[in-house]
């Protein structure tokens, strides 16, 4: 019985999925109350135990698979900003909400602050469901700081929590001590394992086997538990992990992520699921408003404060920082270091669970629902691009990589077969699209004027990640036009493509005239360093903005 009521719960998982990308509600939102509702009809559930163990299983692969989908890349050039939010954001934020929570609610001074670091972090399932469900790309890289704000931000929560629930219980640990263990040993414990398994990745490979995700299950499971052991944090440890080994380049990765990709949602439902099934509805009604009270605060006050205090240094935009400060959703993380606080055995006056939960529920539909309006309403969207490539998982599902091409009337290609095209590379014509209708490409079809041409071929693996560099010419730009071939370019130096009005690319030639608006692709040959040229370049772009 217990495995149909299992089949049962995904189908309708996967129901609220659909339903979530129809209507913009958090899918995570929806399997909570999905649990919520089995409560009602009579499934019941207070194995506080059990769910603590699902929670810790859940997270070590939310942060690990968080970390391996994070595209380093994307996210280094506003690294210094997410890191300064995912630990000293964390504990404003959190510090912020325990003083309301006494001053206001009346509620004793460690168990407010236990509450505040409780609740403290962004949870990265939420704003990355949202980010990827939505296509939110965000301008000026918020995506990637999000995502990297979000992803590594539990830990802090998590030692915070550890703290104050040690003073709560009356242990004689070093307070300072235990700080600097949890991150400390996390991070060395997270770099070293990461090293060692990225060594073992290059000189054995799984793939043939099929056991690639295997060996980073292990990998997870060991890198967690060496941390936990020493006393070190087991989930900053996985984020590292993750983040190292995601940014590399191994056989067997494809395999990993459709592993991960699965094996991540299936825990992400389960756990929200339980979460919704384990509380009780009366109570959950008994703490909703101070769960209101808190959650409107967060939300209006101390994640607005924590953001705009921390960043005024970075100078970033107005509406940049209204996007970050709307972005800080509480979630699983929250509720499963509830569950530690109520499995720890310490006393407390107010039902943690409940009101953390509570406030957990409001974000989500609030802050969740408001983000894809609220990207419009500030002129956040970028238009031109895709917030799947923020995700690596998304760009390294496919060995094979597409390239399209638009047949213009002087194109020598008019009035040519397939068969004659003569690619002497491993491409292969992949289709054609004309007048909105997809066309077969067989050897005897005759390419027209404003034939789509798509080309596949093996993709190419960028392993230094330095070559390609790419930016938006602004008005008034020096390049604005100026033909490709009277550009002030060293002879390193090469613009590869240019796109034009968000969908139109273009293939340069040397008499290619540049206009304001056009997206440029350039290539330099000095590996880790930018030509001259196109430092200014794109240093004169960024002046613009």
């Amino acid at each position: 019985m217990q495995y149909l009521l299992i089949g049962i719960i995904l189908i309708l998982a996967l129901f609220a999925i659909r339903l979530s990308k129809q209507h913009g509600i958090p899918a995570l939102l929806l399997f909570i109350l999905l649990g919520m509702g089995f409560g009602l009809l009579g499934l019941d559930f207070q194995d506080f135990q059990l769910a603590d163990g699902l929670a810790t299983v859940a997270l070590m692969v939310i942060m690990f698979y968080g970390g391996f989908g994070t595209n380093w890349k994307m996210a280094k050039p506003v690294a210094k900003e997410a890191i300064i939010l995912s630990f000293l954001g964390v504990i404003t934020t959190a510090l912020l909400t325990g003083l309301f929570c006494h001053f206001v609610l009346g509620f004793g001074m460690m168990e407010a602050m236990l509450v505040g670091s409780i609740v403290g972090s962004t949870d990265f399932a939420s704003v990355s469901n949202i980010l990827r469900s939505k296509n939110l790309n965000l301008k000026y890289n918020t995506a990637s700081l999000l995502e990297l704000e979000s992803g590594s931000n539990d830990p802090t929560a998590y030692t915070m929590t550890m703290v104050f629930l040690s003073v709560i219980i009356g242990s004689d640990l070093s307070v300072p001590l235990l700080i600097l263990s949890q991150v400390a040993l996390g991070l060395a414990v997270g770099f070293v394992f990461a090293f060692l398994f990225s060594w073992y990745l290059q000189k054995q490979s799984t793939q043939e086997d099929g056991l690639s995700a295997v060996l980073m299950a292990a990998a997870m499971l060991i890198t967690f538990a060496a941390a936990s052991l020493i006393g070190g944090n087991g989930y900053l440890a996985l984020y590292i992990l993750g983040i190292y080994l995601g940014n590399k380049q191994f056989r067997g990765k494809r395999d990993i992520i459709f592993f991960f990709d699965g094996f991540t949602e299936i825990m992400q439902i389960a756990l929200f699921f339980v979460l919704g099934l384990l509380s009780n509805i009366q109570d959950f009604i008994a703490a909703f408003p101070v769960a209101l009270f808190i959650m409107l605060f967060m939300t209006l006050l101390a994640r607005p404060l924590s953001v705009w205090g921390l960043m005024f240094p970075f100078k970033l935009k107005h509406k940049q920082l209204g996007m970050i400060s709307l972005a800080g959703i509480r979630g699983a993380a929250a509720i499963a270091f509830a569950i530690l606080a109520v499995n720890s055995g310490a006393q407390f006056s107010v039902d943690i669970y409940h009101i953390v939960f509570g406030i957990c529920v409001l974000s989500s539909l609030v802050q969740g629902s408001l983000m894809p309006t609220a990207a419009k309403a500030l002129k956040m969207l970028d238009p031109n691009d895709t917030v799947l490539q923020t995700f690596n998982y998304y760009q390294d599902k496919a060995e094979i990589g597409f390239l399209e091409t638009r047949i213009h009337g002087k194109s020598y290609l008019v009035g040519r077969q397939v068969k004659d095209l003569r690619l002497t590379f491993d491409f292969i014509v992949a289709k054609i699209e004309r007048e909105g209708r997809t066309v077969a490409p067989r050897g005897h079809i005759t390419l027209q004027e404003g034939d789509l041409v798509v080309l596949g071929g093996e993709k190419h693996f960028d392993h230094t990640g330095h070559d390609l560099t790419e930016f938006t010419i602004p008005k008034g730009h020096h390049w604005d036009g100026k033909a490709v071939k009277d550009l002030d370019m060293a002879s390193d130096s090469l613009v590869v493509m240019v796109q034009r009005n968000g969908d139109e690319v273009i293939v340069p030639l040397g008499d290619t005239q540049l206009h304001a608006g056009d997206k440029v692709i350039l290539l330099q040959v000095e590996v880790g360093s930018r030509s001259s040229a196109a430092s200014s370049a794109c240093s004169d772009a960024d002046n613009y903005y």
